[in-house]
């Protein structure tokens, strides 16, 4: 599978990542998952420690024992968890530096590849936050960081002041916010986007009609649960032999600055459906185009 660099490091990864989110509570299971995927070419896989209050941490790093030469690991710090289950935001300088310890042994592993704050706001102690960052990194408990951010404020503010390698967000044909002006301005600042949510909940995976039935009877963002329909079908119209995942996928990564599409799967066979991909022709730019024509751009009306 084609591999791309994370920003200025040294990481290189597929370009489709698994996320690990959706592989559920039973180890056996997720470890059959982790080994296709790895087996299939993908080297990257994201987490975090809110996942299943640090149970999918754990089960990642029981199902990567033996193979951690082999991946590029990201998690994520940020979500404080009590005791009863629920949390609060924390990017607090001690926290981080507490809960990469944690992660770290949950992962049974002595290092984070790309450590990401799991969001973030312009009133966050900011400066604070990338210390913490900057002093993990040369204590060697990770090798980059980055952040998982669609605030177009606050990605700014970590650009200017913070050496981030990356910025996860929210991206898709449905939902093409990143593409307003984050896009172009990371990638001219060598900042690489991971995209996650590429098939926007399963609405534009090959249970399109399906899925938009369930999870877009209300709408999603500002498209009306007719508009959806309409999308899709004219996606399937416009896709011919192609099936709806593999455009949805070849949608976000034909921008330059996309280095990975992270695509969640609760079962092999739903990897494999992601992993078309790998076998995928190029996504033409008259092809493009016409994706972008039957959708239309949304854009950010909060954190300017």
């Amino acid at each position: 599978m084609k591999k791309n660099q994370i920003g200025k490091s040294d990481l290189y990864v597929s370009e489709l990542g698994l996320g690990c989110m959706s592989l559920g509570t039973s180890e056996s299971k997720a470890k059959t998952i982790i080994d296709h995927a790895l087996d299939s070419g993908i080297n990257y896989l994201d987490t975090a420690d809110l996942y299943d209050q640090g149970q999918n941490e754990t089960i990642v790093g029981k199902a990567i024992r033996g193979k951690r030469d082999q991946i590029v690991l990201a998690t994520k710090v940020g979500n404080h968890l009590k005791d009863d289950g629920s949390w609060f935001w924390d990017p607090s300088k001690a926290y981080i530096k507490k809960q990469v310890k944690d992660s770290l042994s949950r992962l049974q592993t002595d290092y984070i590849d790309l450590y990401q704050l799991h969001g973030g706001t312009i009133n966050d102690p900011i400066d604070e936050t990338i210390e913490a960052f900057e002093e993990l990194r040369q204590e060697g408990l990770i090798r980059y960081y980055g952040i998982s951010s669609i605030r177009p404020n606050v990605i700014k503010e970590y650009v200017k002041k913070s050496n981030i390698v990356n910025v996860m967000m929210q991206y898709s044909m449905f939902d093409r916010r990143p593409e307003e002006s984050m896009l172009d301005f990371l990638n001219e600042n060598d900042i690489s986007v991971v995209a996650r949510g590429p098939v926007a909940k399963g609405m534009l995976s090959d249970y399109a009609s399906e899925k938009v039935q369930g999870k877009g009877k209300d709408g999603y963002l500002e498209y009306s649960y007719d508009r959806l329909l309409s999308m899709i079908e004219q996606l399937n119209t416009l896709s011919n032999e192609k099936a709806m995942t593999e455009l949805a996928l070849q949608y976000v990564l034909y921008h330059p600055a996309v280095a990975s599409a992270v695509a969640g799967a609760s079962s092999v066979e739903q990897l494999d459906n992601n992993l078309i991909l790998k076998e995928a022709p190029a996504l033409t730019q008259e092809m493009y185009q016409q994706l972008k024509e039957i959708t239309y751009p949304i854009k950010y009306d909060k954190h300017r």
